[in-house]
């Protein structure tokens, strides 16, 4: 397996992250495998969607109707309503996996690997990114 991590800075706002320009350069020329896409936060998730079209911004708006910043939330440590940003992994997992088939993503046309964001008081996140080779 070969794996490397990369920082993406996120900023002090919810942010959805198209990182998948990183993902082909990393996966480029590895022959047939797996990608496995990870985050090592407990605030942050991998989610493969389409983006540019609204499809973001309409994820960042179902998050907050499910999960609102306010103080509902019994983790209550940093800005308000940063409880809820420990609770969005179970909805948007901290991983995700895509198929490389001769060197590149086997994504669908639309599909874009992205890193969801909702927790304001951090600014850089880590990316893991492995390949398995097939």
């Amino acid at each position: 397996m070969e794996s490397e991590t990369f920082t993406f800075r996120t900023g002090g706002d919810e942010r959805v992250l198209d990182i998948t320009r990183d993902c082909t350069e990393f996966a480029s020329g590895r022959g047939d495998g797996l990608l496995h896409v990870f985050v090592p936060h407990a605030t942050a998730g991998i989610a493969i969607i389409e983006t540019g079209a609204g499809s973001d911004d309409d994820l960042l708006a179902a998050l907050a109707d499910l999960l609102p910043a306010d103080d509902r939330w019994r983790h209550r440590h940093g800005s308000p309503g940063h409880g809820r940003s420990h609770v969005m992994p179970a909805l948007v997992p901290p991983y995700a996996s895509v198929p490389v088939l001769g060197g590149r993503l086997a994504l669908g046309t639309w599909q874009s690997v992205c890193l969801v964001d909702l927790n304001v008081d951090n600014a850089e996140r880590e990316v893991r990114l492995s390949f398995l080779a097939g």
